[in-house]
């Protein structure tokens, strides 16, 4: 598996295809949602197996801070670290473009999968779209 920024509008293409089965199919989020008019301006990040989007996530960027969001992977490959792959590489890919921190909403399910990468709840859980999630972030302080 090779985890990197989307070299192709045909990836990033792939990248919203797995959004859209995942949000809308699996989770009932409106498409409204999901397709809030940013995917222009954002990096896209992939997971790609044998030529294949398995997983993705984005990052916005706005001053000092990388929103991450629309984390997603295939059902099949879930908890085998893809989605891991995913945030060690944003965090790569924010402290490159200057970035002090990352911040993002996760959805409570997944929320130990972001703790295990350093982030730290700020603030109650909420209701976005349906689904509970809390507001976390991790500090990108200078290597």
């Amino acid at each position: 598996m090779e985890v990197r920024e989307a070299r192709s509008s045909e990836e990033v293409d792939e990248a919203l295809q797995l959004r859209e089965r995942v949000f809308w199919g699996e989770q009932g989020v409106p498409k409204e949602a999901d397709r809030d008019g940013r995917d222009g301006e954002a990096l896209h990040l992939v997971a790609v197996r044998e030529g294949r989007v398995i997983g993705t996530c984005r990052l916005v960027f706005d001053g000092q801070v990388a929103k991450l969001g629309r984390l997603v992977v295939e059902r099949p490959d879930r908890r085998r670290g893809v989605g891991a792959a995913l945030l060690r590489e944003a965090e790569r890919a924010a402290r490159s473009a200057r970035a002090r921190q990352i911040a993002l909403h996760a959805q409570l399910p997944a929320r130990e999968l972001y703790v295990r990468q350093g982030y730290v709840d700020r603030g109650a859980s909420f209701m976005e779209e349906g689904i509970p999630h809390v507001a976390m972030e991790k500090p990108l302080p200078d290597a």
